[in-house]
């Protein structure tokens, strides 16, 4: 691994720590203000509602600046997001504003790895950036979750009221979404040694209009290219189904495990346990050209989820998690890596992530509405788990015989 890949690596990983961290915080932020279980899944859904809105704008801005560049205003973003949650405005609103800076973020981390690396080292370098994703995500459910547990946020709150700033701020969420900042702060500092990168795409006008005409250009590029077009679907729904699984694990850890609220955190980080082996065996064993070989890994990651519902010890629970993680890292890190080189070949590296981005967080947002209906309703999470995994497992089945149609 080169230096300049290892700078990117580490600036990632605590920008992606402090994201999850911040998740679990706004949770308990949310809890403490006595809001309704529903917004949970919205808080969701106000983070992805920036991928969705800014898609058009993030992938010129990546590939008008030096990435570096563009990660390190983002960070700022992210950054200024939290400040305005301990300021008392709203989560919901609040994590928006760090989805905003996710948003800008996603374009220039991914984009950046086609500028240093050759094609055939893109899986690779997808598998790292993944494992260093997954490391964040586990150390950050564990360090969000520590943080907001009635164990360890006593303790907070009498270290920070012992050195007579309790007048500044005076719940264990506040606290914890300020030591977050702190995160926010290192990840920008490493940003500041990522090497300039030569302008990808600059576009020719500025306009809103023909940026938007631009991105819908892309957007169609995209999906008309077979191997765009499996790679966008395949990531869309995993992406989608990787976030709700997040939250139904919490809630199903309440009532099949009774686990806390700390500990079902924890066991969210198993399945991104499972994730990185997935993914460091899928940057040890799959080619760029064989990509697409994967594919019915995502069947089975379906049918995992479904044994979920009749689980209630602890040991089988994390077997099955780790096992669909597994699974999980072993297709989306393939599919990720020829989705940038498509994408890096067609239209440039920064438009094709953020068109990416606009398909994945709609399916995000799509999935999270449902499940949000679905906890509103009170269907019971044995069903919702059930259906859940039925979803992903036809989808899967779906886009396999697709690919197989389009090949014959």
């Amino acid at each position: 691994m080169n230096r300049s890949l290892s700078v990117i690596l580490t600036a990632q990983f605590f920008s992606a720590l402090a994201d999850n961290a911040l998740l679990f915080s706004a949770i308990a932020l949310l809890l403490e203000l006595h809001a309704p279980i529903w917004q949970v899944p919205v808080l969701q859904q106000c983070f992805v509602l920036s991928y969705i809105a800014l898609a058009p704008f993030v992938g010129p801005l990546a590939d008008a600046l030096p990435k570096g560049q563009v990660m390190w205003i983002s960070n700022a973003t992210k950054l200024f997001g939290c400040v305005t949650m301990l300021f008392g405005l709203h989560p919901l609103f609040a994590y928006g504003i760090v989805g905003i800076g996710a948003a800008m973020y996603s374009p220039a981390k991914y984009g950046i790895l086609t500028e240093f690396l050759p094609p055939e080292k893109l899986v690779m370098a997808n598998g790292w950036m993944e494992g260093s994703t997954v490391a964040a995500i586990i150390f950050g459910a564990v360090l969000g979750g520590s943080l907001v547990s009635p164990t360890h946020e006593n303790h907070l709150l009498d270290l920070w009221q012992s050195h007579g700033l309790s007048h500044l701020l005076d719940t264990p969420p506040e606290i914890a979404i300020l030591l977050v900042t702190v995160l926010y702060l290192i990840a920008a500092l490493f940003n500041f040694y990522i090497p300039k990168t030569a302008i990808d795409h600059k576009l020719p006008k500025k306009t809103v209009s023909y940026i938007l005409r631009d991105f819908g250009q892309c957007f169609l590029q995209l999906w008309k290219d077979p191997l765009g077009q499996v790679s966008l679907a395949v990531t869309s729904l995993f992406w989608g189904a990787g976030n709700v699984l997040r939250l139904i694990i919490l809630t199903w850890a309440g009532v099949a495990l009774s686990f806390n609220l700390e500990k079902a955190t924890q066991l969210t980080a198993v399945v991104v346990v499972g994730t990185a082996l997935g993914a460091v065996a899928a940057a040890k064993f799959v080619k760029l050209e064989r990509a697409v070989k994967v594919l019915p890994l995502g069947i089975l990651m379906g049918v995992a989820v479904t044994l979920m519902a009749p689980v209630t010890d602890w040991h089988l629970a994390i077997g099955i998690l780790i096992l669909i993680g597994a699974l999980g890292g072993l297709f989306v890190v393939p599919m990720n890596a020829l989705l940038q080189h498509r994408g890096h070949l067609l239209m440039g590296a920064g438009h094709s992530i953020a068109v990416q981005n606009f398909n994945e967080n709609i399916s995000i947002l799509v999935m999270l509405g449902i499940y949000a209906l679905m906890i509103k309703v009170e269907l019971p999470i044995y069903s919702i788990v059930i259906a859940f995994g039925l979803f992903v497992t036809a989808s899967m089945l779906f886009l396999y015989r697709k690919h197989r149609h389009a090949q014959d």
